[in-house]
C-alpha cells in the first residue's frame, strides 16, 4: 500500500469516527424536529385563522362526534406513522434479503455493482468557489449559454 493510499484511508476513518457520526445524527435529528414543529405550528395557526368558529367546534367532543379533532388527528398520525415505518422496513428488509448480502459492506458492494459509477471530478473541471449567490447564478447562466 502506498503512502498516498494510507493517508486517504486515515482521512476516511477519521470522517467515519463515532464522534462525527453522533454530531451528524444530532444535527439531522434537530433539523428534522425543528422543521416538524414549525410545520405543524404553521398549519395549526392557519387552520385556526381560516375559520375560528369551526376550529373551536373541533376542540370539544360532542354526542354526535365523541372525540375531538385533535384526538382524531393524533390517532390518524399514529396509524400513518405505523404504516410508514412498517412499509419502509419491509421494503428495505426485502431488498436486503433479495440481494443475498450478509453484512453492510457486502450489501454496499452488491448495490454498487448494480448502479452506474459516478465519475470523479478530480481535479475539478469548473469553478468551485463563488463570492456569493449572484456570482454562482451568473456562472450557471453563462455555463448553460455556452452549452446551447
Amino acid at each position: 500500500m502506498s503512502k498516498g493510499n494510507s493517508v486517504e484511508m486515515s482521512e476516511i476513518e477519521e470522517k467515519l469516527s463515532k464522534e462525527f457520526k453522533w454530531k451528524a445524527a444530532t444535527f439531522l435529528v434537530s433539523v428534522t424536529g425543528i422543521s416538524a414543529i414549525i410545520g405543524f405550528g404553521t398549519t395549526f395557526a392557519a387552520a385556526k385563522r381560516l375559520d375560528p368558529e369551526f376550529f373551536n367546534k373541533g376542540m370539544m367532543p360532542t354526542v354526535k362526534v365523541p372525540e375531538t379533532g385533535a384526538q382524531l388527528a393524533l390517532r390518524a398520525l399514529g396509524w400513518g406513522t405505523l404504516y410508514a415505518f412498517t412499509g419502509c422496513g419491509v421494503l428495505v428488509y426485502s431488498i436486503w434479503k433479495l440481494s443475498g448480502a450478509s453484512n453492510m459492506e457486502e450489501f454496499r458492494m452488491k448495490m454498487g455493482s448494480l448502479f452506474p459509477k459516478v465519475p470523479k471530478n478530480n481535479p475539478p473541471v469548473g469553478r468551485t468557489e463563488f463570492s456569493g449567490l449572484n456570482d454562482l447564478l451568473n456562472y450557471l447562466q453563462h455555463l448553460k449559454g455556452d452549452k446551447d
